[in-house]
């Protein structure tokens, strides 16, 4: 049985656009510190969390618990000298770090952090603004944002950064198709590409035991969350999705040429908040946004007023934290294997997951029977199956031929040297033996 647990204060497309202005600036001076003090707090937060799992103590030394180590690492940043190459195009060279940075501030307008409040005497929602095309405004903002990465790649005009940038174009191309499948999902079962509307759709739910249960995405959709939970690491470059900053390959990546000063610290803030832009996405599409988790939500009260806001950012912390674990525990996968996992794996499921939910709407809409939706469901996942069998038998007939043919190389080299076209080792030169030398000596004599 369905039930409804929207409230008159949660907010809707008609309530924005119609706050003062003054409002609306003090909205967005809010979310800028917030998100400026978010990156102070997410850099000490990862550096202690890793220590921790690695069996250190992490920055203890400046302030309590190390809380200032990351202001005196941003002073330190911002009044180094600033070092730029002769050969850097520099229009170029210092516009990338802000095409980094202002998008991901952009991207954090539409985010919504709680219902209607009274903010002096105003009656307002906790979101700067909202759009019937929300969700692709975030999509449009990470896209333009890969332009600073490949532009610092570019302006640096170093072949390093340039292989960094264009690892990042591909990546973005790449795993930004699936993360927008990955929504479609979300935008079939919400009805709507409105970021509050979203949060509103997953108020309903299912009763159990005579309890209301909050319906999130991240289980009515768990294909589409586990998707997007893969592509938000690969859209943040972040491990083990970091190609773009290889450093075994490409020393720095994108930002080898920018020395360690104010623009880089610009790069690292922008990366730092495009990980904040990504993590309240997941939380706004599969996670109810900033309502309650189970069992608070039965608490009447929890769901209103200012503790919405608390919701939403421990909601935001457990996110930021399995970045963070991600980076502690996974090894960065080869660029091959990157491309492969979005383009041979991530699409094709997503195209057959939206053809399944699809599906599986149209026949609920028409008042079909269920038991015929989920017939169709094992049929197409049984079908999906045999597909993914016969490509891997396929994959490991082929594995295997290879083998064979790499060890019957090796004992035909080990019967016959001369066998591979070279001789293996190769034969001996007259200078192996001092014949060269001899004949010099005695020429000079």
């Amino acid at each position: 049985m369905r039930t409804t647990l929207l409230a008159a204060a949660d907010p809707t497309l008609a309530d924005f656009g119609h706050d003062p202005l003054w409002i609306s600036i003090i909205k967005a001076v809010v979310i800028f510190i917030v998100l400026m003090l978010g990156v102070l707090f997410g850099v000490w937060f990862e550096r202690k969390l890793i220590s921790r799992m690695q069996n250190r103590y992490g920055p203890n030394r400046a302030g309590k618990f190390g809380l200032l180590q990351s202001v005196a690492d941003g002073l330190k940043m911002g009044l180094k000298e600033d070092l730029m190459p002769r050969t850097v195009d520099k229009v170029i060279y210092f516009i990338a770090p802000v095409v980094l940075a202002v998008p991901a501030f952009l991207a954090f307008s539409v985010v919504p952090m709680g219902p209607k409040v009274s903010m002096f005497g105003v009656e307002t929602p906790l979101q700067l603004t909202d759009l019937p095309v929300a969700v692709l405004l975030v999509l449009a903002m990470a896209s333009v944002g890969v332009y600073g990465i490949v532009l610092a790649g570019w302006g640096s005009r170093s072949p390093y950064a340039m292989l960094g940038g264009l690892r990042a174009s591909a990546q973005v191309v790449s795993y930004e198709i699936a993360m927008g499948l990955s929504f479609v999902g979300v935008f079939l079962y919400a009805g709507t590409l409105s970021t509050s509307e979203i949060v509103g759709a997953q108020a309903g739910g299912n009763e159990l035991f005579g309890v209301p249960m909050p319906s999130w995405y991240m289980v009515t959709l768990l294909p589409s969350f586990v998707i997007y939970v893969i592509t938000m690491l690969g859209e943040t470059n972040r491990v083990p999705f970091d190609l773009p900053e290889g450093e075994g390959e490409l020393v720095g990546g994108f930002q080898t040429e920018y020395s360690n000063s104010l623009k880089f610290a610009v790069i690292m803030l922008a990366e730092y908040v495009n990980v904040f832009v990504v993590s309240a996405m997941s939380i706004t599409l599969f996670m109810g946004g900033w309502r309650a988790p189970w069992p608070i939500s039965l608490w009447d009260g929890a769901n209103s007023g200012w503790w919405p806001l608390l919701w939403f950012f421990a909601k935001m912390v457990l996110v930021f934290a399995f970045f963070i674990w991600c980076r502690a525990s996974l090894p960065r996968v080869r660029y091959d294997q990157l491309m492969a996992l979005g383009w041979k794996i991530l699409i094709p499921v997503n195209l057959a997951w939206i053809l399944l939910i699809a599906t599986a709407k149209a026949f609920r809409l028409t008042g079909t029977d269920r038991t015929l939706v989920y017939a169709l469901g094992i049929v197409v996942l049984v079908g999906c199956a045999l597909i993914w069998w016969r490509f891997d038998s396929v994959l490991q007939r082929r594995k295997e031929e290879r083998e064979a043919q790499i060890q019957a190389e090796f004992e035909e080299l080990g019967a016959e040297p001369a066998a591979g076209g070279f001789p293996v080792p190769p034969l001996d030169l007259p200078h192996y033996h001092g014949v060269a030398r001899k004949e010099v000596s005695s020429g000079s004599n």
